[in-house]
């Protein structure tokens, strides 16, 4: 290729190109010389050119740089005082301007110039204007570029050589193509640049500080550069230059998030990260998403999708980390105006114009299935990404048909994406979203230390004798409620639906788990770090930016509130949807300190997201069967923090009577509790197959089977309409 197959324009401005990549990174791979004379220059404009740079260094080409120092006003009235004294202070002021880099980005920056200097690609002369009287500055700004085949491309305007004159000023510069009609006025600018660089244009100095070109090269070379492979080096410079997602300086991915992003790319940018709670989903996403932005030079838009306020604000916080400032939308968003900002950018966007080539919108689903957000992401054009927090939401029928195929690029992210009970949904995610790309589990965290180990503390409670009648006569009407389905199946009935939440609800609240709590937690009540974990079965509510809270859920956390903190004197608080955003920051802040509070008394909202590491001691009062559910609540448990050797988690376990009256049972009754007791083991089982303890909790559990003679395979296990959990 030459110059000539290069798609030159002959005038870019910053507000509609970008001039690097559109201009100086192709221009520059094709040349064998740069010819620059311009009134400032610094060395973080080669971040945002090394590709280009790479490929003239590979054709053996120069680059010669003419610019202007620095003189301060004190510098400039030294010469005019002692004219003899003017080299002596330009090369003092240079010295002075040779500061020790500020941080990672920079010292790659001046390597990369330390490195081009001493392999003589590229020279460097000093000018300034002058009379008799005064030192001002050279401020001309033209550039000339060669390819081997003689073709030329001159250019000038108002940029500098800097990186903020072509990410962040307003400028314009004028191209000249030698196979064009320009050749007269490429031959002027060749006749100023070369009376430039040797000192012969009138009223110029141009001199050359050899001693400073060794400073440079002393002070900043740290490695040397091999030009022949020099994609690595370049990109990581590249990516710091780029608008939007990027990776933070020092920031190391551990091996398993890595191979997930890589597995990502490989499959076109699509697939989903099943990693267990606590493992870093949220950061390999972030991974994923800067290393898409560097792949498609800084133009993308990211539309970031999670269940609740919470989890979009606890987003947010790591999202800025990565190099963006999102949009945030839901409900009650501190952006009031986020609708706006959305419709501008995505239209700035569609208009190429410079600056908006990336943006990112991070929302709930509830937003998110707004008929507002769907007709505006419908605009959207050229290369965009959907990431899904927690997607096994998104297999629910009202949110599937929200998977828009104007994505090109997709991403779900989530411990358990297979939907408990719901084969179809699960099918919906795997279809849109793609093949996994990592399969983390929450057994392999633990084995390589990403997770804490655990000791697993099964407690028996069950229900009292109006909760047991009120199960039995659920669960008669429950069995008059089936459906034969087109598949040959039976399903309940929207009727026995109802009927199953209420059954479900109703053990999940069982108040013999109430005089269960307070004899497990009195040796812990001087303790910190306990969470508390309350629930009742409900349906969730994909319109609600929050998570709904039902009466049966406030009466037992108010109960398990009054119990730890009026009658245990313990420091308690509780933590749910009620809460504003401000208030959960505060308890979550209060709670890790340890001295403020002992115990965080909490609800669904610890389910999907929320992050406090900190917990030591779980009490488990929630009965669920689903998977998703359970799982999630313990990898919140096992996160690492400081001084954390093991976690210990106490389950209540809800019979519908005691072991001691189920041997006296008759056979019917037995059978009518059998789908609790299975469902209640099939999660027993699962906790205590990862702890240390794994055999003294196993030896309690086999005390239920026996009971009930269960002789089933644990995977086998299953729950009597088993809809809910």
């Amino acid at each position: 290729m030459s110059l000539r197959d290069v798609n030159v324009k002959i005038e870019y401005r910053s507000l509609l190109h970008n001039i690097a990549t559109d201009f100086y990174i192709p221009v520059l791979k094709e040349a064998i010389s740069y010819d620059r004379a311009v009134g400032f220059f610094s060395s973080s404009i080669l971040a945002s050119i090394s590709n280009g740079i790479d490929g003239l260094a590979r054709n053996r080409g120069k680059i010669r740089l003419v610019t202007s120092p620095y003189l301060s006003e004190k510098d400039k009235e030294a010469i005019r005082r002692g004219y003899e004294n003017r080299d002596e202070i330009i090369r003092n002021s240079l010295l002075n301007e040779l500061h020790e880099p500020q941080n990672y980005i920079e010292q790659q920056q001046l390597n990369l110039l330390a490195n081009l200097i001493s392999d003589g690609i590229l020279d460097i002369k000093i000018a300034f204007t002058e009379d008799t009287t005064k030192v001002g500055m050279y401020h001309e700004k033209l550039g000339l570029i060669r390819d081997i085949e003689g073709n030329v491309i001159a250019f000038s305007g108002s940029m500098n050589e800097s990186e903020n004159a072509l990410s962040a000023n307003y400028e314009t510069i004028d191209v000249f193509c030698s196979w064009r009609t320009d050749q007269e006025r490429i031959t002027v600018k060749e006749n100023a640049f070369h009376s430039i660089w040797n000192n012969t244009e009138p009223n110029i100095v141009v001199l050359d500080f050899p001693e400073i070109k060794a400073e440079i090269i002393n002070r900043y070379k740290r490695e040397k550069l091999d030009y022949l492979y020099p994609p690595a080096y370049y990109n990581e410079l590249l990516k710091y230059s780029l608008p939007g997602a990027k990776v933070p300086n020092g920031f190391r991915f551990h091996d398993y998030q890595q191979q997930a992003i890589d597995n990502w790319v490989q499959h076109n940018y699509c697939g989903i990260f099943d990693m267990a709670t606590g493992t870093g989903k949220t950061y390999t996403g972030l991974g994923a998403i800067s290393k898409l932005n560097l792949d498609l030079k800084g133009h993308l838009a990211v539309v970031i999708v999670a269940p609740y306020q919470h989890l979009v604000e606890q987003w947010v916080e790591d999202i800025k980390k990565f190099g963006m400032n999102p949009i945030i939308g839901y409900s009650s968003s501190s952006q009031k105006d986020w609708k706006s900002r959305l419709e501008n950018a995505i239209r700035r966007q569609k208009l190429n114009v410079r600056g908006a080539e990336f943006f990112c919108f991070i929302c709930t689903n509830a937003t998110y299935s707004s008929k507002f957000v769907q007709d505006t992401l419908n605009k959207l054009k050229g290369d965009c990404l959907l990431v899904v927090d927690e997607a096994h939401n998104f297999g629910a029928k009202n949110l599937q048909k929200l998977l828009n195929p104007v994505f090109t690029y997709r991403l779900a992210l989530s411990a358990t994406l297979d939907r408990h009970n719901d084969e179809d949904g699960t099918k919906a995610l795997y279809s849109y979203f793609g093949e996994k790309c990592i399969e983390y589990t929450l057994e392999m965290a633990i084995d390589n230390g990403f997770l804490t180990k655990y000791n697993y503390h099964p407690i028996f409670t069950n229900l009292n004798d109006v909760e047991l009648v009120e199960y039995y006569k659920l669960t008669r009407a429950i069995q008059q409620c089936m459906k034969k389905e087109k598949n040959g199946k039976y399903a309940l009935t929207e009727q026995g639906k109802r009927l199953a939440l209420k059954r479900a609800r109703l053990v999940s609240a069982a108040q013999n788990k109430l005089f269960a709590l307070q004899q497990a937690i009195r040796p812990f009540i001087n303790d910190s770090h306990i969470l508390v974990y309350c629930g009742a079965a409900s349906l969730k509510d994909f319109h609600n930016d929050t998570y709904p809270i039902d009466e049966d859920e406030i009466r037992q956390i108010d109960a398990v509130t009054d119990l730890l903190g009026n009658q245990l004197n313990m420091r308690v608080s509780q933590y749910t949807s009620r809460e504003d955003i401000e208030e959960r920051q505060i308890i979550k802040e209060q709670f890790a300190d340890g001295n403020i509070l002992q115990a965080l008394i909490a609800i669904k909202c610890l389910d999907e997201g929320v992050n406090i590491p900190s917990i030591k001691t779980a009490f488990i009062l929630a009965s669920t069967t689903n998977p998703k559910e359970y799982i999630q609540r313990r990898g919140r448990v096992l996160r690492l923090y400081e001084g954390k050797e093991y976690a210990e988690i106490y389950d209540f376990i809800t019979l519908p009577q005691s072991l001691g009256n189920a041997y006296s049972s008759t056979e019917s009754e037995l059978q009518m509790g059998l789908g609790l007791v299975r469902n209640e083991l099939k999660r027993a089982f699962e906790f205590a197959r990862l702890a240390d303890n794994y055999v003294e909790a196993d030896l309690k559990l086999q005390e239920i089977r026996e009971t009930y003679h269960i002789t089933e395979e644990v995977s086998e296990l299953k729950g009597e309409f088993d809809y809910y959990g």
